[in-house]
């Protein structure tokens, strides 16, 4: 998530594997030539696919939908209500939406300040998502700014059971993201998967849940596995990304995916697995491919 990810979250609105080994250019090269003469990959099944949109918005929307078909999946993340129409023309799915507007990932919902605006925003957006088929709807709980975990945490609940009976109604469900509050994202609050739970757990809900952000929570706590085997149940979805850097996810970074999606598939997770690392390759979308062979156990 860095400064793109952050502009697109401002801006969108209702209306509408082992270290190291061999050096990333190497890589690079090769896998590209690897990867040019392959277009569908064929797929498993065990891994629901989906790429965040911001990561590959050197493209247009229209041009990610046919490159998501061609590769051999259907979903793409964080899309708006205003491109909804473009998404379904392809028939791709929206596998995590916005509501954002102005509300961005620090204006949360841990602040009762922002409480009224994004409270109204969640449930204008629901009904729509509804009538479109979609299911998750992502949140964020904000910065601290000077608030304890116990105090934030009754914040976003207070904000919460206002929204998620009528998510409940609609068959939505809301999803918040936990982020790295080291690099990426200074004083974000839900930044452990274990204050993220027990919100969970305050909402009691089979309707408000989690999105691990993989690359997030490598940064923010490690011990990624055992998380997602501790947690599974309050996860709803997943993102990747190469750590450092959030590059690709091949071996040039310091995750193994493969074991990782193992993990996840064995909790018998039934979601969608997002691609979110932005792309160094020559050309883009052979990272894109890759990784989705990478992450298809």
């Amino acid at each position: 998530m860095k400064q793109t990810r952050r502009t697109l979250l401002k801006n969108l609105a209702i209306g509408a594997s082992a270290f190291a080994i061999t050096p990333a250019s190497t890589l690079a090269a090769c896998n590209a030539s690897e990867n040019k003469s392959r277009k569908n990959i064929k797929l498993k099944g065990n891994i629901n696919h989906s790429v965040s949109k911001w990561t590959f918005d050197y493209l247009s929307l229209d041009d990610l939908c046919k490159a998501v078909k061609e590769i051999g999946f259907n979903a793409i993340d964080l899309v708006g209500p205003k491109d909804w129409p473009t998404l379904q023309k392809h028939g791709i799915y929206s596998s995590m939406c916005y509501s954002a507007g102005d509300n961005n990932l620090y204006n949360g919902l841990d602040n009762p300040i922002y409480h009224e605006n994004l409270i109204k925003e969640y449930l204008e957006v629901i009904p729509i998502m509804a009538k479109a088929g979609y299911k998750n709807l992502i949140c964020f709980s904000g910065k601290r700014e000077g608030m304890d975990d116990e105090t934030g945490m009754k914040n976003c609940k207070t904000a919460l059971e206002k929204i998620v009976p009528f998510a409940e109604k609609n068959g939505v469900t809301m999803v918040m993201e936990l982020l790295n509050s080291k690099i990426d994202h200074k004083d974000y609050m839900c930044n452990h998967v274990e204050w993220g739970a027990e919100l969970c757990k305050m909402i009691d809900s089979e309707n408000f849940k989690l999105l691990f952000d993989i690359y997030h929570m490598q940064i923010q706590e490690g011990d990624i596995i055992r998380n997602i085997r501790d947690y599974h149940q309050y996860i709803a979805h997943y993102h990747t990304g190469g750590v450092p850097g959030r590059h690709e996810i091949n071996n040039s970074q310091e995750l193994y995916y493969p074991a990782v999606m193992k993990a996840i598939v064995e909790t018998g997770f039934k979601g969608h697995v997002a691609q979110e690392f932005v792309p160094t390759y020559p050309d883009k979308l052979d990272s894109l491919r890759e990784a989705i062979k990478i992450c298809d156990v």
